[in-house]
């Protein structure tokens, strides 16, 4: 598959996404929009990455490429692409709590039968940095809530995916995440400290295993969408 990714800050990358990618022989390329970066032409890719940022979906007042993102992303959907949004999108508004760090989120009974989240256990410990929440878009399936928000996670018609929390984060991405934000570690009920984001290694692992799950539902999904690309050897870096 073609996989292109929107990035909006040049501190939140693919993360383990990156990864299983190329292992398993995808073609990826990116949009640096925070640089201005051209959006492709639809019939250039299979698959559609939307990275978080910590701008607001809204926010077109201080990043005007955003109004032509959001027309790019609904023409992707209108075409029938997989599309997998982490930690921005939606009709967005600021959350009672901020979560940053590691706070498990518990699955509904919806992702039990879903292609995307069947395989993960009830209640997952994940890594989280979001001030903000969102309402459900019209005919998604909720999939996931934590005590400090409600709607963590969507599937819309199968193919589109929406996360609140995080699954690709590694260990030095969740550094930079911290080096560039810093600023709103504060005591809080669900905010951690630097200490405790990154003291387990093994939590990235694990939650990046989850990803590689949710993943394969993509794949599978932009597969019976899209014909197999012929004559690749080595897919590109990103």
């Amino acid at each position: 598959m073609r996989l292109h990714s929107l990035h909006h800050v040049p501190f939140e990358g693919l993360g383990s996404m990156a990864a299983w990618a190329r292992a398993r022989g995808h073609r990826l390329s990116a949009s640096q929009l925070y640089a201005d970066a051209a959006l492709p032409r639809l019939d250039h890719f299979d698959g559609l990455i939307v990275m978080g940022g910590p701008m607001g979906v809204d926010d077109e007042h201080a990043h005007p490429w955003l109004v032509e993102e959001k027309r790019f992303i609904e023409r992707a959907i209108r075409a029938g692409k997989t599309v997998l949004g982490v930690c921005l999108g939606a009709r967005v508004y600021p959350n009672a709590d901020k979560e940053i760090g590691w706070f498990p989120v518990e699955f509904t009974g919806a992702a039990r039968t879903s292609a995307f989240f069947s395989g993960l256990p009830p209640r997952l410990e994940v890594f989280h940095w979001h001030g903000d929440t969102f309402d459900l878009p019209a005919g998604a399936v909720h999939i996931a809530h934590s005590r400090a928000c409600q709607n963590q996670a969507f599937v819309c018609d199968e193919r589109l995916v929406g996360l609140q929390f995080h699954l690709e984060t590694t260990p030095h991405a969740a550094a930079e995440l911290i080096r560039h934000c810093r600023h709103e570690i504060v005591p809080a009920r669900f905010i951690q400290t630097e200490q405790d984001m990154l003291a387990d290694g093994g939590r990235f692992e694990t939650i990046n295993a989850a990803m590689e799950q949710v993943l394969a539902g993509l794949e599978r999904q932009g597969r019976a969408s899209n014909p197999p690309l012929q004559g690749i050897s080595s897919p590109q870096k990103d």
